[in-house]
């Protein structure tokens, strides 16, 4: 079961380094906004597997879950704050 879950959590790191790779690329800044939240859902996953690793995954359920609501707020907040800016010109 470790090795399965640490090879999840290899294959995980990976997409979130190529998710990154493509959120620096993009030029569009609602492209930037998507990526970066598609990296913290993936962070909040890579938490759980975490929690799996170290057996304890009642604390580590605790910190995603307040890490995913952090990252739901904050991506709605900056989508806002461009889509505001882009009404007021």
């Amino acid at each position: 079961m470790t090795v399965l879950v640490g090879a999840l959590s290899a294959l995980l790191i990976a997409s979130m380094i190529l998710t990154l790779g493509l959120v620096v690329l993009r030029t569009d800044v609602f492209d930037r906004i998507i990526g970066v939240g598609v990296v913290g859902t993936k962070t909040t996953v890579l938490l759980l597997y975490l929690g799996l690793l170290f057996d304890r995954p009642g604390a580590f359920v605790d910190i995603a879950l307040t890490y995913a609501l952090l990252n739901f707020i904050v991506t709605l907040a900056v989508a806002r704050y461009f889509t505001w800016q882009d009404m007021s010109q």
